[in-house]
Parts: C-alpha cells; sequence; structure tokens
C-alpha cells in the first residue's frame, strides 16, 4: 500500500502517469504520436472562415477540408473528399514527382484554392478538376479527360479557371464552362506554364504562370529541355526494374533554354520579354506589380547576381530597378511585396550580412531599411497598409526560435514582438491583415495551431494538441526526456549552438554511448525550440546521449557563418562537428570511446565525411542516402555552394568522399532508397564499389521501390530498428 501511494504521488507531481514504454512500432502505428496537426490552413479571401485540410479519425491519409467559422466559432467539415470523387485515386508519373518534391503525402483532397469573393472553391482530385460553390453546397466537375489537369487555380477576378494539361495551359470560362487551350505547342521537351525541374526542386517555386489582377492577362514561362541531358537512371521495386529516361540537369551541364511570355487572354495574342543577350539564367519568381506591369527576378547562372526587372505592358519596355551581387552567392526568398496605395515596394536582402526588410520606391530608389542588426527576418508575413505596420517572422530574440514581429511602413520606432511562448511560429495573415493563424511547437510541445487578432490575442484553438489524458503520447510522457540547449566557442570564434539529450534514468556517475544526429547542409537548422524527431527521444530512451550541432553552413545566423561552405563543402561542416565531439569527450558522464554519426540525405554525406576524415572521432556511422560526389547532383543547388565543375573541379573533388575512403576507422552502415530519384542510388554503387576495391568492410541496407523520404509504416520500422541495432552492436560493451 506505502510504494502504491508513493507511486501515486510521483504521478500526481509529475503531472503524469503511465507506464508505457515508448517502441518503434508505436512511433509508425495511428494515431499519431504528436496528435493531428491541420494542414495547409488559409484564410478565406472575405475574412469569414478558416480553412484546412485534416485527416479522418478512422484514415489518417484521408483529407476532408475544414473550416473554423469565424461567426459562430466553430469547426466543422466544410467539403467531404467523397461527394468530390470515391475509389482509387491514380496519379500520373508527373504528378506523383511533383507531390514527391512537395513532401505530400495521402489521398482525398490535397490541394485547395479559393476565388478572390471567397465564395467558391477549387481541387484537384484524381486527375480532374472540381468547382464547388459554397452557397448551392454542391459540386461541378469542370473537366473529365484522361489527361492530368494539374497547377489548378481560379483567376483573380473570379472569370476563368486555369490549369496545365499535357504540357499546356488551359482556362474554362465559367459562365460559359467553355474550354479553351491557351498554348498549342507544348509537346516533348517544350512546356508551356510549368515549374522546370530545378524550379521545383531547388527554387520553391512549383508554377510556371501568373494571372495579372484584372484576368486580362496571363505571364507564363516555356522552357525548353532539348539542351539537357537525358539520362536513364533504374528504380529498382521487389518484383522489377523501371527504366527512367529523365532529363536531369546535373551540375556543370545545360540547363533548360527558358522564356517568359506575356498573353492577352481574349485574344490569345502572346509577347515575348526580352530576357537579355545571357539566355544560360534562371527565373526563380515572378510577380505582377499592377494590372500593367510585370516583374520577375533574373539571376545568373552562378547565382552570384539576382535583379529585379519590370516589364510594362504599354511602352513594351524592360528596366531594372534593382540588383543584389555576392562574392559566394545571393539567396532567394519570397519577401517582395507591392504596396497598393504609394509606387513603392518592400524588398529583403542579406547585403549587410544578414536577412533584412528594406523599402523602396518603384524608381529603384532606396527608401529606408525597416529592420537591422545581427538577426534574420525569416519572412514578410504581412502588410497593413492602412495603419502603415509590417509584419514579420525572424530571429531577433533567439538564434534557435522564429518570432512574430511588427514594425512602423515608416522605419519609426522601435520593432515589437508580437508572439509570447518560446518556440517556433509559424504564421498565415488574414488577406486584410486583421488576424493571424499561428502553427507553433517547441521542444516539449507537438504542433498546435491556434486563431489570433494582430495584436497576438488569442482568438481560439484551431487544434490545441494538448497532452492531456487521451491524447496518443500521455501515456509516453512520464518517461519523456527534454533535451539541453546549449553554445559552444569554436577555435576559429565563432559560436556553435548544440542540443543535447540525457538517457532515461541518467546517473551522472555513469558513462553513456553517444548518437550524434546530423544533418549539416545549408538551408537548414536542426537546433531549434521545436518538436524533435521521434529517433531522437526514442535512441534516450534506450540509453543514449543524443546530440547535435548546427555547424558553419547552417541557415539563420548570417552570412558569415553560412558561406564558409562556399567551394569548401565537407571542411568547415566536419571541423565543427569534431568541436561538439570535443565537446562531449569534455562532459564525465560520456563514454568518449562510443561516439557514433547518424544522418540522411546531407546528414548522410556529413556521416560519411565525418567517418573518413575524423576516424578518431567518430566509432560507427549511419549514412542515408547520401550524395557522395556532387558532380552528380543538379545545377542550381550544387553550382550555388560549389561553383561550376567545368573552373572548379578541384574544389568538386576535395568535397567528394572518394578521396577520403582510406580514412574509414569505425563501423559504418549505408542505406538507400533504390527508386530515389532525389539523390540519386549511383551516389551509393559507386562507394560501396570503391570500399569493396580498397577492401574495406561495412554493412549496406537497400529499400526497393523506396524514394528518397523512405515513405511506408514497415520501411520505417525496419530503418530506425537497424540504426539501432547497428549502434547497439557497435556503440554499447552491455551488447
Amino acid at each position: 500500500m506505502k510504494r502504491k501511494l508513493l507511486a501515486l504521488l510521483s504521478c500526481t507531481f509529475a503531472g503524469f502517469c503511465s507506464a508505457e514504454t515508448l517502441t518503434i512500432e508505436r512511433i509508425f502505428s495511428d494515431p499519431a504520436l504528436a496528435g493531428t496537426a491541420p494542414r495547409a490552413l488559409e484564410y478565406s479571401p472575405d475574412g469569414r472562415r478558416v480553412t484546412f485540410l485534416r485527416g479522418r479519425e478512422e484514415d489518417y491519409n484521408r483529407y476532408d477540408l475544414w473550416e473554423y467559422n469565424i461567426a459562430d466559432g466553430r469547426s466543422r467539415v466544410l467539403v467531404n473528399s467523397d461527394s468530390l470523387h470515391r475509389g482509387n485515386e491514380v496519379l500520373s508519373d508527373e504528378e506523383k514527382a511533383r507531390r514527391e518534391r512537395q513532401r505530400i503525402y495521402g489521398s482525398g483532397i490535397m490541394e485547395y484554392s479559393w476565388s478572390e469573393d471567397g465564395q467558391s472553391l477549387l481541387f484537384p482530385l484524381a486527375g480532374d478538376v472540381y468547382y464547388y460553390d459554397l452557397d448551392k453546397k454542391s459540386a461541378r466537375r469542370l473537366t473529365e479527360t484522361e489527361a492530368f489537369e494539374t497547377d489548378v487555380r481560379v483567376s483573380p477576378k473570379g472569370r476563368y479557371v486555369s490549369f496545365i494539361r499535357d504540357q499546356d495551359i488551359f482556362i474554362v470560362d465559367l459562365e460559359t464552362s467553355k474550354e479553351r487551350a491557351l498554348t498549342s505547342d507544348g509537346k516533348g521537351p517544350v512546356k508551356n506554364g510549368m515549374a522546370e525541374f530545378v524550379a521545383q526542386e531547388e527554387m520553391d517555386r512549383m508554377t510556371g504562370y501568373w494571372w495579372s489582377p484584372d484576368d486580362r492577362h496571363i505571364a507564363f514561362l516555356q522552357f525548353d529541355e532539348t539542351p539537357v541531358d537525358e539520362v536513364t537512371r533504374s528504380e529498382i521495386y521487389a518484383d522489377r526494374i523501371d527504366m527512367i529516361r529523365q532529363r536531369y540537369p546535373a551540375a556543370g551541364r545545360a540547363n533548360v533554354n527558358i522564356r517568359l511570355g506575356v498573353m492577352e487572354v481574349d485574344s490569345g495574342k502572346t509577347r515575348w520579354v526580352n530576357l537579355g543577350e545571357e539566355q544560360d539564367i534562371y527565373i526563380p519568381r515572378v510577380d505582377w506589380a499592377s494590372d500593367d506591369v510585370l516583374t520577375f527576378q533574373w539571376q545568373s547562372r552562378d547565382q552570384q547576381k539576382l535583379v529585379l526587372r519590370a516589364y510594362d505592358l504599354n511602352s513594351g519596355n524592360t528596366r531594372s530597378l534593382l540588383s543584389e551581387s555576392s562574392d559566394t552567392w545571393v539567396n532567394l526568398s519570397d519577401d517582395l511585396y507591392f504596396l497598393k496605395n504609394s509606387d513603392q515596394f518592400i524588398w529583403s536582402s542579406e547585403r549587410d550580412g544578414y536577412k533584412h526588410l528594406y523599402l523602396y520606391g518603384f524608381n529603384g530608389k532606396l527608401l529606408k531599411q525597416l529592420t537591422a542588426g545581427d538577426w534574420v527576418v525569416d519572412e514578410l508575413e504581412a502588410v497593413d497598409e492602412k495603419n502603415g505596420i509590417v509584419y514579420f517572422s525572424g530571429r531577433k530574440d533567439s538564434d534557435i526560435e522564429r518570432h512574430l514581429y511588427r514594425v512602423n511602413l515608416q522605419g519609426e520606432g522601435h520593432i515589437q514582438r508580437i508572439s509570447k511562448r518560446g518556440g517556433m511560429h509559424g504564421i498565415e495573415f488574414a488577406g486584410d491583415g486583421s488576424g493571424y493563424i499561428d502553427k507553433f511547437t517547441s521542444i516539449t510541445t507537438p504542433p498546435q495551431v491556434s486563431l489570433h487578432s494582430s495584436d497576438g490575442k488569442r482568438i481560439t484553438w484551431l487544434e490545441e494538441n494538448a497532452v492531456a489524458e487521451g491524447h496518443p503520447l500521455y501515456p509516453y510522457m512520464d518517461q519523456w526526456i527534454t533535451p539541453e540547449f546549449g553554445t559552444i566557442k569554436a577555435s576559429q570564434g565563432h559560436k556553435l549552438n548544440y542540443r543535447l539529450y540525457k538517457p532515461a534514468n541518467f546517473d551522472a556517475k555513469k558513462r553513456y554511448p553517444v548518437m550524434v544526429f546530423v544533418y549539416g547542409g545549408p538551408h537548414a537548422q536542426v537546433v531549434t525550440n521545436s518538436w524533435d524527431k521521434f529517433i531522437n527521444q526514442y535512441m534516450a530512451q534506450q540509453g543514449y546521449i543524443v546530440f547535435s550541432l548546427d555547424n558553419r553552413g547552417s541557415a539563420n545566423r548570417g552570412t558569415a557563418f553560412e558561406n564558409p561552405i562556399f567551394k569548401n563543402m565537407g571542411n568547415p561542416e566536419v571541423e565543427d562537428q569534431v568541436t561538439g565531439v570535443k565537446f562531449l569527450r569534455s562532459l564525465p558522464y560520456v563514454d568518449s570511446d562510443n561516439i557514433g554519426i547518424y544522418g540522411h540525405s546531407y546528414g548522410g554525406y556529413m556521416a560519411l565525411m565525418s567517418m573518413f576524415k575524423a576516424g578518431d572521432y567518430f566509432k560507427a556511422g549511419v549514412s542515408g542516402a547520401p550524395v557522395t560526389d556532387w558532380m552528380l547532383y543538379d545545377t542550381h543547388y550544387t553550382e550555388r555552394y560549389m561553383g561550376n565543375p567545368n573552373k572548379d573541379a578541384e574544389a568538386y573533388q576535395a568535397s567528394s568522399v572518394f578521396p577520403y575512403t582510406d580514412g574509414l576507422k569505425g563501423a559504418l552502415l549505408i542505406y538507400h532508397g533504390m527508386a530515389d530519384d532525389n539523390v540519386l542510388f549511383t551516389n551509393t554503387t559507386r562507394l560501396i564499389k570503391q570500399l569493396q576495391d580498397n577492401g574495406q568492410q561495412f554493412e549496406l541496407m537497400t529499400y526497393p521501390g523506396k524514394k528518397h523520404s523512405l515513405r511506408g509504416k514497415q520501411t520505417r520500422i525496419h530503418q530506425y530498428g537497424m540504426i539501432k541495432d547497428f549502434f547497439d552492436r557497435h556503440l554499447r560493451d552491455d551488447t
């Protein structure tokens, strides 16, 4: 009785009481441990509701469209996906690839778009287009073809629905229901209104056409893949091998030829914009400044120059509004905003070493810098022109947290923080700036979604996702481990952020093995005050110290921290990871002889480089889907950081893993999906051939039919179990 009372008191004070142990099988089973967070959240254009996609209780991967009605304060299903389409959804190869790049998985309603008046919705589903009238609560099927319709949109004034079919742009007049092809030469290597491979994969641009605000014109990109090398790659499945012929722009090789056109919708007449004499370029962004002025961002092949240009439809003239340049590279953003009530626009730049916001006149003159300091702006979130307020997210208060701030549009007064709780705030504003959706998470809080007024006051929860009794995570919380955050000063003087999980039942007098979880690549950050990957929590509960450190080259620390990897990948990153291991070795509870490293994708590359170049520091390593030779990766990503291999061959050789394989001293496990179309399986086959030729032993696991993300419950269970088993065999003296 006394023992039961003590246990009850312990549970009471802890706030949780359970004895369930976290398992790999449970991590990948339904219901999801982290709860169900809605996705694709948007304010309706009329401001009457917030809409989002939510998986069903009986099938978490089948999505319907929900609304939170602001007037009555209730959430309900707005459109049931079964009312549009039932049965299996067969995807085209193009659509499968697009969803893979967008990390979209599931069935039912996966995407939607609003009409400008907020009275109707558009759904691409099962390859066709459905138009849903909210007043009538009925759907109208606009297309019924064997071909797939993608990139579906309602025009700004609501007169047309547009989409891509068979590499051409089509529209449907909603009044007459008549369909018309705007372009007709999309065939073979020529594609209209679509995003080329590197635009989708590396520029975060998933479209290739843009409506003018008045519905009179469509700007579109036409690209011709003829110059791009056609390669044959194999996708190996359990019972077959598919040979895929693909136009792949590998580093140093040719890109697509690209043109920017402006079509008058009524006449079908197209005017082609003069892009300049240099044709080996990128067009990463296109935006309408007004009904008659189209802007586009022109980027040089080496990505060291970015120019914002404006094309006037009335005069046919093009002029440059501003230019950004760098000795390394210029990062892209989506922070361009044209003020509606003046000839001014907001632009972001890293010209002072940190990303900040600037106000320009449409004559290209810099009017004022809106934000400044040794911290970075994440995104321009909204502009309230009526009240002269600019809302943005950024890292003003912490490198490892993202908050919402406001600043006066005139650049006067101090920057005010709006978000309250420490963690990561993902923001989606209403069109009029009156309120916002906050997608919040912290290291102790799984994803939550709430609705706020513009001053930060919470109006309601859209998904509180509180870990209380009945929540899937609740039975495991009494054993949940909260990591520590800290900083290390490197010998070169820079600060390195780290996160450290101590193992379950930690005893400072004991010594524990370590798993270093790494990504390490650009435009990413591992060490943040956000909900973490379950692999780290699981390994900590299995008795490991789990350590992560953001090395130089990682995001959100300014250009001086990011740029050392320029033409030098795999060197400063490994140096910083070694600094982290030296710190670990200084801790009395770390078993310095049993430190391993694990990473996937760029993290897989980092695991290899660490094992090969710093073998005295890592006893074992797991490398998942690694890049092994940057010559095998695409132009836009690779040349941004490494230059062109036709000019910088030595840098490419020094940044590949192959010169360093002789440095392998510990145990190595490599795994890769055999249908990976992002980091090609060739990266791994070339490496294992060299290791075999060297007579070096290693372990290998291949996953038939799996892409880069290794989707699938049983696959992920196997993957996690394999990683744990590998580290148990090589890092634990008690196994």
